[in-house]
């Protein structure tokens, strides 16, 4: 009998766990251990920050629901990983064996890395993860009493930008609805060289349709910006030429901020030799393996992935939804080949997929592959996309929920977006 521990229970190690256990049966254990008693939408997280949603509309408590699938779970913080001893080390000191490990933690938030960025002991908002949309929301509410400027945007080392062009349509759309738009200048800064750019070069004509949008919102934007540091009330911000000069600085004053920061890897996973790149990703092969630690695999954010391009200001490139679905469907096929003894085979498709909601409207993004020349780039705006976000969390809660395996892209999204199945 194999023991396959997942670490991380977001929307890559959920679906792995529940695919491993149909794939690999009952004579197999399977293990999924995170921080957190409960699952949450991270998607649905720019809704929650301004009280579109509640935080117990988009998480749902994790050990009921494995447990009819007979999949063990321990809510708990792992502190050290022994990648040669196949051993894991809990917070209360307990520790657990290991056959197969899939990492799919996700990240550490950088905000350290600019002094004065992020909810803790920062100037800023963040809606990374529930708890920091739902204190964003609380700030929000205080802010809707005395409204003034809002910034909104990624910080340089970005790799995930479309939160932050959903948040900033999504608080447009919400101060309309509020009838208080006009009180609220806003600005978008991000470290892309132009907007819609997204970490991934530009898809179809993003860039065209984007500006078009903030033009329409009267959303002013900075690109190129590094953000130096952040005071109370303001965003400090140094503008880069195309040559990644500095180009002067501007003050923002901000009543309201919401900044992505760059991510980085886990401690635990970062500091195990020879696993990670100096970001602290998981370094895998075609077949989502570590190169040196053959029993782990890897999926999702916390993986190391080169940026699409240079920029004059340092991005990285987005893990999007598909593409993780893929990881995670290609590491459960090649486990249950080195159990039976077969080579591995299966491979992810490296395609991004992306539904970026504005509030009432949103606009699909599709590059196939991510990294161009590309096979299909496009982007298409309609309220569409808007419902088939909403449609979309429904079902993925619904997968949490149920245990369901049905690859939810291949199934729905691809179906909405009128594209046949995808093949590597």
């Amino acid at each position: 009998m194999s023991h396959v521990v997942v670490l991380g229970a977001g929307t890559g190690g959920v679906p792995a766990a529940y695919e491993l256990r149909h794939q690999l049966g009952a004579g197999h254990q399977v293990t999924l251990i995170n921080a957190s008693e409960r699952f949450s939408f991270v998607p649905s997280n720019p809704w929650l920050a301004v009280g579109w949603r509640e935080p117990e509309e988009i998480s749902l408590p994790l050990e009921g629901h494995l447990g009819k699938h007979d999949i063990a779970f321990i809510a708990q913080t792992v502190t050290k990983i022994d990648a040669r001893a196949n051993r894991l080390t809990l917070a209360d000191g307990e520790q657990v064996h290991y056959d197969y490990l899939v990492i799919t933690t996700g990240p550490k938030l950088a905000f350290d890395e600019i002094p004065g960025l992020g909810p803790e002991g920062g100037h800023t908002q963040s809606v990374c993860t529930i708890e920091h949309a739902n204190q964003a929301y609380k700030q929000y509410q205080e802010f809707l009493k005395n409204p003034g400027p809002i910034v909104v945007g990624a910080a340089q080392g970005a790799s995930c930008f479309g939160p932050a062009y959903e948040f900033a349509l999504i608080l447009d759309a919400d101060l309309r609805k509020r009838k208080i738009r006009d009180q609220v200048p806003m600005t978008f800064v991000t470290s892309e060289p132009y907007i819609g750019h997204m970490g991934l070069g530009g898809v179809g004509d993003s860039r065209g349709i984007m500006e078009s949008e903030f033009r329409q919102h009267h959303i002013k934007w900075v690109t190129n910006a590094a953000i130096k540091s952040v005071d109370p009330g303001t965003l400090h911000v140094i503008q880069h030429d195309d040559k990644g000069q500095p180009d002067g600085e501007q003050d923002l004053p901000f009543s309201f901020a919401m900044i992505l920061p760059a991510f980085k890897g886990v401690d635990a996973v970062a500091a195990v030799e020879d696993l990670c790149n100096p970001r602290g990703f998981v370094l895998v092969d075609e077949y989502q393996r570590n190169p040196t630690y053959r029993n782990i695999y890897s999926a999702g954010v916390c993986i190391a992935i080169p940026p699409v391009e240079k920029t004059p200001v340092p991005t990285g490139a987005p893990k999007t939804g598909y593409m993780i679905e893929s990881m995670v469907s290609a590491i459960v096929k090649n486990i249950a080949a080195d159990i039976s003894g077969q080579p591995a085979e299966s491979k992810a498709t490296w395609n991004a997929i992306c539904l970026a909601d504005m509030g009432d409207t949103g606009v699909a993004f599709v590059a196939l592959p991510q990294i161009p020349p590309r096979n299909v780039t496009w982007a298409k705006k309609g309220k569409w996309v808007h419902v088939a976000k909403i449609a979309f969390e429904k079902y993925f809660l619904r997968k949490v929920r149920t245990g369901s395996v049905d690859p939810i892209y291949e199934r729905y999204v691809l179906k909405a977006l009128g594209i046949k199945r995808l093949r590597d």
